[in-house]
């Protein structure tokens, strides 16, 4: 293994040891399916989360809270101007949001909030599937709801347009994990193949990248190699989603340098 990704996994293992000492505050205005998954994931991980979504008190939460995440999969006009309101106290607040862009490119309301969401945010980091990326970006989709239909790699091209538009660090996920921003681009061959079949992965997925985020990791890259690494570990002993939904949180909670070191398939793409 060359000295660039060795490097890289170092900084992963210290992300994940100085969020488990500092236990970030992550606010997430996140969607009714998954909302105690992502909330669980958080707390496995060592964050601490909480779901806000009255714009009564959005202000005060994003005055001492470490990131917000931003998840659009139960979307209508109310939680519209709640997201906005709590995008432009992070932005007061100088913190990172983190968009979750459900359902991109399924509908005009999904596109166009996103976009919304996305030219507001300041300090923005963007998690989604391919096909949500290159909706997100004004190309063709196939998309089936809010599942992919799109490869990882498809959406590439899609990425370095937000990057560049958006001046953002974006993570494609898939089966294949893309992570790229104005100075880098690396893949990450994680996961299982079961992974998708538990509703609030990839919102997992983001509500941890906000957790990292909140802590100075702001690429997406812990959040992402670190999900991947889990579910890898957690499928071989899961007979079934269920069970990997479970086993995923306690693998979670355990998992340390060691098996970040041993398990992690990284590629330095530039």
């Amino acid at each position: 293994m060359s000295a660039i990704p060795t490097e890289k996994m170092q900084v992963i293992a210290n992300a994940l040891q100085a969020l488990r000492e500092h236990k970030p505050l992550v606010v997430n205005i996140t969607n009714y399916v998954v909302m105690n998954n992502t909330a669980n994931a958080l707390l496995a991980i060592g964050a601490s989360p909480i779901m806000a979504h009255s714009r009564q008190e959005m202000a005060e939460m994003m005055s001492f809270s470490g990131a917000l995440v931003i998840n659009i999969g139960t979307l209508d006009s109310k939680w519209i101007a709640r997201m906005i309101f709590a995008v432009e106290q992070a932005n007061l607040n100088n913190k990172v949001v983190v968009l979750d862009p459900v359902g991109c490119g399924a509908s005009t309301l999904r596109t166009a909030t996103s976009r919304q969401i996305a030219a507001l945010a300041k300090h923005l980091i963007i998690r989604a599937n391919a096909s949500e990326i290159i909706a997100l970006a004004g190309e063709t989709a196939h998309s089936k709801g809010v599942d992919s239909l799109d490869s990882s790699e498809a959406a590439v091209g899609a990425a370095r347009y937000l990057v560049e538009t958006y001046q953002c660090n974006v993570v494609i996920s898939g089966e294949v994990d893309y992570i790229i921003n104005a100075e880098t681009e690396i893949t990450l061959h994680n996961g299982h193949a079961m992974m998708p079949n538990i509703t609030g992965m990839g919102c997992s997925l983001s509500a941890l990248t906000g957790a990292f985020a909140a802590i100075g990791e702001e690429t997406g890259l812990a959040a992402a190699a670190i999900l991947g690494v889990a579910g890898e570990i957690a499928a071989e002993y899961s007979a079934g989603p269920g069970s990997l939904q479970i086993n995923l949180l306690d693998v979670l909670y355990q998992l340390d340098e060691t098996a970040i070191n041993k398990r992690l398939k990284i590629t330095v793409n530039r």
